[in-house]
């Protein structure tokens, strides 16, 4: 139901819960977009990473910043508590994502703090029920509406899959019909964000989806040519 792996070695304000139904008015980003492969929502190498996301932060910081590890930007979530320092989107509460593909992908750096990210979908009953992995707790809570599970990180930088589909199937029986929202909490470095349609083995995923953990002798990819942190 969601998978952690870690990413190899290589040479080169907490928004309430929405109502249990959809209301038809409620406008969505991507839902009348062809939705095939691979729909990025975050990627810390973009001229505007957090365009389509809304800041929290509360005795912490959001900021892009160079991680020696991939020597390249990524988006760092720090927050003294998890709770309050946070990305969301969409920005608007009463928007919705509207993406159709059922695995949710994170690019996720392990910072050994606690960390959450959670996702909003809606089921083919019109319910809305929000997954949220922490790294924090050991046994999956389900609740009507919510469910919380545990998630392990490796050290450094991890890929975490997410399966929508079989989550809402083997939970509540019923059916995934969209992603609404995902919210990603404290505290974390990231490097991409993404939807996809099926799980791909490593040589499917296009070169920019994933991340390069360098060894020390190597030369950096060019792309990590920025040095210092900047604000996305």
């Amino acid at each position: 139901m969601m998978k952690m792996q870690r990413v190899p070695m290589t040479s080169p304000i907490e928004y309430p819960m929405m109502a249990a139904s959809t209301p038809q008015s409620t406008s969505s980003m991507f839902r009348n977009t062809y939705q095939s492969g691979f729909l990025s929502i975050l990627y810390a190498i973009g001229q505007r990473p957090l365009e389509i996301w809304e800041k929290q932060v509360r005795s912490g910081h959001v900021k892009r910043v160079t991680d020696p590890d991939i020597r390249s930007l990524a988006i760092e979530i720090l927050g003294s508590n998890v709770n309050t320092t946070f990305i969301t989107t969409p920005i608007n509460p009463q928007q919705a994502l509207g993406i159709r593909l059922p695995f949710l992908v994170l690019v996720v750096k392990n910072i050994k703090r606690y960390f959450i990210f959670e996702v909003q979908v809606l089921d083919d009953t019109g319910y809305r029920r929000r997954f949220r992995a922490c790294n924090f707790q050991a046994v999956t809570r389900v609740r009507p509406l919510s469910c919380t599970l545990p998630m392990k990180l490796e050290d450094g930088w991890n890929q975490i899959h997410m399966n929508l589909a079989d989550l809402t199937r083997k939970i509540y029986g019923t059916n995934f019909t969209e992603a609404l929202r995902v919210q990603i909490h404290a505290n974390c470095r990231l490097r991409r964000v993404y939807f996809c349609e099926k799980l791909y083995g490593d040589e499917e995923v296009p070169a920019d989806f994933k991340v390069f953990v360098l060894n020390a002798a190597k030369a950096a990819p060019s792309e990590a040519a920025t040095k210092g942190d900047s604000k996305p």
